[in-house]
């Protein structure tokens, strides 16, 4: 047996028991980092720090106080907050009590939040403030099962024998554990491999969404293969924003409790960018849309200072690109990532004029991004990788723990999610569709053994619903979701993703795009445009002043953008292009249910309310 095939094996029961044993080994190391408001409200936040020792004394007074409140092994404790440090501590929480987690996204509407609730019968709800705890407060009668809701910020709230503080919540659990100090390891020594950790409910782009079983082994599973990997090590910081509500970043807790480096927490996307010159983070995971404002803004920004300045960028860009292209290729074949000395020198030269300050921007110590959740334009890859930004793609779903697959190190390849993790299995079915089996695996859907069974095979292998290539040597292509691929009324087959991301990277002003031509003779789309960058643009060129939906209504916009379709035509298939496009009034946001919380787009959902914009671009056409 291999080491990795020992260290997976080998794994610990459960993330608790997983957590105390890194409380033991670094107690003093430092675990967490996150931002705290000055007193005087103003000025930059100050950022402090917990030892592992430090926050599993919150964690087991949490747990504590959930043991005090009533809460038995495997009942669930529903989490409805944004990105923060005490997210992670009532996580551990929750887990060291023997229950379960069910992670609610923030920006739930009420409807959705209730049914979460109920579907889980959730016994306590952790409320992030006053409009978290409003949301239950409106549809408590739906509400059951709730015991209690306990409020991280208490300004504005209103205690009661229902509602209190987490204050108030570690203080019942401190005093419990002066009573009964050896509680919180009872518990945690009882917790079994197969016991529920985790609920998750998957966004969906129709109906309810569905509640995701996961077991402790299948998150112990993580915490070891991620390990195993060697990508992250004890002395890295890793920068976290990602929601923890969503699978892609709750793999992220588990995989820093087994490897034991800090990471720096904080949720607010919009602190992005002013925190990590602060942080200086060495790892970071995001999705393609991160990526894709950046590149955007940086392109956006050149094209504003002028056409020296926007060649200089474009012609740098080139250069990225070939550079990463040609010695990730010289890697796979020799294993030396080396370039002819022409292109060395050209590629010095553009980082010196704009990859160093790009590097700077992220806060120059970073070594590797992971990037997750949807596809990214292999363009735009390859752009980073050649600004000396590594963007390790990887791939995985709710259903699997998130992790399934991601880049190696220095043999990543852009264009691919890289291989598998060890011990996750992998097979392509007839119809291109992938299929895996491993430990980190789901045990079902909650309360949906029909909808497992759809998914689910008994001998363990899951349905991922994607489709997908794999090379000789084992790494994986993701071409589409099954179920989005675009046949046209001529029976050809087109990956609207695929031609989406292509289309992300020629035009530094997008901000979603969907390509429509299901059953029709000819492709069309909705763009939607980068709000900031457009809005940057108008200034320039007679528009200040105007609103962003008078801006993408104005001829000279869709002229703009008609130049960038024009592009994306000249690379694609005849029966790929955009023959027709409309510009959105407004950006497709989270808060109209038109993406998910982890920014996929929901087609079924955009193409409804833009029917209008569809059937006017197809009208007069012979199908219409």
């Amino acid at each position: 047996m291999s080491d990795t095939q020992t260290l997976i094996e080998n794994r610990p029961p459960s993330v608790a028991t997983l957590f105390l044993e890194r409380v033991a080994a670094t107690p003093d190391a430092e675990a967490y980092r996150y931002p705290v408001a000055p007193a005087s409200g103003a000025g930059p936040d100050e950022w402090k720090s917990l030892s592992w020792a430090q926050a599993a004394e919150r964690v087991h007074s949490i747990a504590a106080g959930l043991i005090e409140l009533g809460v038995q092994p495997e009942q669930r404790v529903a989490l409805a907050s944004a990105t923060r440090v005490e997210w992670l501590l009532a996580d551990l929480g929750i887990m060291c009590a023997g229950a379960a987690t069910t992670t609610v996204y923030p920006q739930t509407n009420a409807d959705e939040s209730a049914f979460i609730l109920a579907d889980s019968e959730s016994r306590v709800l952790i409320a992030e403030d006053a409009a978290q705890l409003a949301k239950a407060v409106d549809r408590r009668a739906e509400l059951p099962a709730l015991t209690h809701v306990v409020v991280i910020d208490p300004a504005g709230v209103e205690t009661s024998d229902w509602v209190l503080t987490l204050t108030e919540l570690e203080a019942r659990g401190a005093a419990r554990l002066e009573k009964d100090p050896e509680l919180i390891r009872e518990r945690v020594g009882a917790i079994t491999k197969d016991q529920l950790a985790t609920l998750i409910y998957t966004s969906g782009t129709t109906g309810r969404p569905k509640g995701v079983r996961l077991p402790h082994d299948n998150w112990s599973y993580m915490a070891k293969a991620i390990a195993a990997t060697g990508l992250v090590g004890p002395e890295d910081v890793q920068y976290l924003w990602l929601p923890l509500a969503h699978v892609f970043g709750k793999v992220l807790t588990s995989g820093q409790i087994e490897v034991g480096h800090v990471t720096a927490v904080d949720g607010r996307v919009d602190k992005i960018i002013e925190n990590l010159p602060v942080v200086q983070p060495t790892y970071m995971a995001a999705v393609p849309r991160i990526f894709e404002k950046v590149y955007n803004g940086v392109a956006a920004k050149a094209k504003a200072g002028g056409g020296a300045k926007y060649k200089i960028f474009q012609w740098a860009a080139e250069v990225a690109r070939e550079y990463a292209k040609v010695s990730q290729d010289n890697f796979r074949r020799t294993g030396t990532a080396s370039v002819p000395f022409g292109l060395g020198a050209k590629h010095k030269v553009a980082d010196a004029l704009v990859f160093a300050k790009i590097r700077e921007a992220f806060g120059g110590n970073l070594r590797a991004c992971v990037s997750g959740s949807a596809a990214l334009a292999p363009e735009i890859g390859y752009f980073f990788a050649g600004a000396g930004i590594h963007i390790l793609e990887g791939y995985g779903l709710t259903e699997s723990s998130a992790a399934s697959f991601v880049n190696p190190g220095e043999a990543y390849r852009t264009g691919t999610v890289g291989k598998p993790l060890p011990g996750t299995e992998v097979r392509i079915a007839d119809d291109g569709e992938i299929l895996l089996r491993s430990p980190g695996i789901m045990e079902g859907y909650h309360g949906l053994p029909e909808k497992t069974a759809e998914v689910l095979e008994p001998d363990g292998w899951f349905h991922t619903g994607d489709i997908g290539e794999l090379s000789q040597d084992g790494y994986l292509r993701i071409t589409d979701r099954k179920k989005d691929l675009i046949k046209t009324s001529g029976g050809k087959y087109i990956a609207p993703a695929e031609v989406e991301g292509q289309f992300k990277a020629v035009c530094p002003y997008v901000s979603n795009i969907l390509v429509h031509g299901a059953d029709r003779n000819f492709c069309t789309a909705l763009i939607a445009l980068d709000e900031p960058s457009i809005l940057d643009w108008a200034k320039e060129n007679g528009l200040g002043g105007k609103s962003y939906a008078e801006v993408v209504a104005d001829p000279s916009t869709v002229a703009l953008i008609d130049g960038y379709v024009t592009e994306l035509n000249q690379g694609l298939q005849r029966w790929q292009t955009i023959k027709k496009f409309r510009l959105l009034p407004r950006d497709l946001d989270v808060e109209h249910g038109e993406i998910t919380p982890s920014l996929k787009l929901k087609r079924p959902v955009v193409e409804r309310e833009y029917k209008h914009l569809i059937d006017e671009m197809y009208a007069g056409t012979r199908e219409a």
